[in-house]
């Protein structure tokens, strides 16, 4: 307070003079303080705006369309597509197909800066101007696996069970195709049968975009469960097999073909819908609609195809030293004598060619030259391979969890249906 005090009398006697100077003073420090703090600051950083880049043009590709076509549609000359061509032999260049899209990107001038090929949503290749030249670069997407399980009950089939469950038609003919050796899905199946299935979903961008692999899966048909697990061994060989390491791959499927219903069983002393005369039906017959594929019940070799009024056109093939198989009345064939098949092979498709009465497959098995019925006839067939004994640990140990997972999803379904 008394510096206080001291410093404004001192003020008050100075003179004006004094008390001017001294402020010019301060205001001038105050100046030199500024500009060296000016002088010292960094220059602002200038910052330059790009460019924007130049749009892309999208072209989708018609029926019929090709590649010089799309570059004249998009104002760019065959001149330009042999630029591109020129400088790389990148097979997406080589073909195109409906759907795909081409797209475009110019400078301001219209000149060709870059070419995009979107192939799929998995890959895209760009085609990009360096100097005089177009340098290839493909991006590569890859679907994320996860994994999904789903519980079904038969009412009336395999087919609408699955598609009421939400699986594609092609998870359903893989299921199919998994237990065709123990399941005869014409005459097995039963209102009640339950199926349980562990599989991966790809998905890209949060969507589902295909079907991955089923992993494992259960079929309990009129009580007895079937299980299969796939498992890859140490030789790099994917398949499927039980509980115990059995492969579920038989030597023959149960049903040689996509089926609707079947219309006339093995029958040696049935009367023929035709001919009226006391015939043996020395197979089964499998009525489904024209054009139905009909596939090789086993690894063989066509001995016959061809056509004859009873037979139409039929598929004869030979299995081994013991076996042969017969598929008659077929609209189309698609293997030719003398052709290596493997079980699964899509052989002709179902018709009504010959002595027939509608769209259906006869199919015959020959046991030494000998007719035998196709739906017992698995009784006495070779036995499926087993896993071998040093690969056994390995397999046990790969399939734990998901055996665990399908007997949970089985007391899960029981539960909801004793409530």
């Amino acid at each position: 307070m008394v510096g206080a005090l001291l410093l404004v009398m001192g003020l008050s006697l100075s003179g004006p003079e004094q008390i001017d100077a001294s402020i010019a003073e301060t205001a001038s420090d105050a100046d030199g303080a500024a500009a060296e703090m000016l002088a010292a600051a960094p220059e602002p950083e200038v910052i330059e705006e790009m460019p924007p880049e130049p749009p892309w043009r999208d072209f989708i590709v018609g029926d019929g369309d090709n590649l010089s076509l799309i570059f004249n549609r998009a104002g760019f000359t065959d001149t330009d597509l042999y630029r591109v061509a020129r400088d790389n032999d990148e097979p997406s260049l080589k073909r195109i197909y409906p759907g795909e899209t081409i797209s475009f990107q110019a400078d301001t001038e219209g000149n060709l800066l870059a070419l995009r090929h979107l192939q799929s949503p998995l890959l895209t290749t760009t085609y990009e101007r360096e100097g005089d030249v177009f340098i290839a670069s493909d991006l590569t997407r890859v679907p994320e696996r996860v994994a999904r399980d789903i519980s079904m009950t038969i009412d009336s089939s395999l087919f609408i069970a699955g598609s009421d469950a939400g699986l594609s038609d092609g998870m359903i003919m893989e299921l199919a195709g998994i237990f065709g050796g123990v399941i005869d899905f014409v005459m097995d199946p039963r209102t009640g049968d339950t199926i349980h299935v562990l599989y991966e979903e790809l998905v890209l961008d949060g969507e589902r975009y295909d079907d991955g692999p089923i992993l494992a899966a259960s079929f309990t048909n009129r009580g007895d469960t079937f299980e299969a697990y796939r498992y890859t061994d140490s030789e790099g060989d994917t398949s499927y097999y039980n509980e115990v390491g059995v492969s579920m791959r038989k030597a023959f499927l149960m049903a040689p073909l996509d089926f609707t219903r079947v219309s006339s069983n093995f029958n040696p002393n049935r009367l023929h819908p035709i001919y009226k005369t006391q015939r043996p039906h020395r197979g089964t017959d499998y009525a489904a609609p024209r054009g139905t594929p009909v596939y090789a019940a086993g690894d063989g070799r066509v001995t016959e195809a061809g056509y004859t009024r009873p037979n139409g056109n039929y598929v004869f093939i030979q299995h081994g030293e013991q076996f042969e198989t017969h598929y008659l009345h077929l609209h189309r064939l698609k293997v030719k004598k003398g052709a290596r098949v493997k079980q699964g092979d899509v052989i002709g498709t179902v018709g009504s060619t010959g002595a027939a009465t509608g769209p259906h497959l006869h199919y015959e098995f020959l046991v030494n030259g000998v007719h035998r019925n196709p739906r017992t006839v698995h009784k006495i067939l070779p036995k499926a391979r087993s896993l071998p004994e040093e690969e056994l640990p390995r397999y046990l140990a790969s399939i734990r969890q998901p055996v665990q997972q399908l007997a949970s999803l089985r007391n899960s379904r029981q539960v909801a249906l004793a409530e």
